[in-house]
């Protein structure tokens, strides 16, 4: 389990949207190293029992699906999946601003190649349906009523 904040806020533009708020993320330095069936990194702060006790948790097939999602797009790109994982985000209409978690030079430099190109409509629908989380109550209850609840976008 990871603290939830990390992708959590990514996933939740439409409520963000509604309310008229924007977020401010903080992504992980480590993101390119977590995979499936891998111990995650020495040096990763999600070892850190603080960390982990922190806040609510991502359950960690969420986080695989993310990632793999990712890993995919990065196939595709030719990029690096902490940059498609910036680039993505940099992309969402309720993200005011990313704050990158680097530990090092090679890190920052690999962080700042994520600007200056964008993912393809397809790619970020991909990363888009591989984060989605369930809305809580009232939003998923106003999804039924389209006609008097009208959603302004399609996020």
């Amino acid at each position: 389990m990871i603290p939830a904040a990390r992708l959590r806020k990514a996933a939740s533009a439409g409520v963000s949207l509604e309310s008229g708020r924007v977020s401010l993320i903080k992504l992980p330095g480590e993101l390119g190293k977590l995979r499936r069936g891998e111990k995650k990194p020495e040096t990763s702060r999600l070892n850190s029992k603080l960390i982990v006790d922190a806040g609510p948790q991502v359950a960690d097939e969420y986080l695989y699906k993310v990632v793999d999602a990712l890993d995919e797009v990065a196939k595709e790109t030719g990029k690096s999946v902490p940059q498609i994982a910036l680039n993505w985000l940099l992309q969402r209409p309720t993200v005011a601003t990313v704050i990158i978690g680097a530990r090092n030079e090679e890190q920052l430099l690999q962080n700042l190649g994520a600007v200056g190109w964008n993912l393809t409509p397809a790619q970020v629908a991909k990363l888009d349906a591989a984060s989605a989380v369930p809305f809580t109550y009232p939003y998923w209850h106003q999804r039924s009523f389209k006609n008097r609840n009208p959603f302004p976008t399609d996020y």
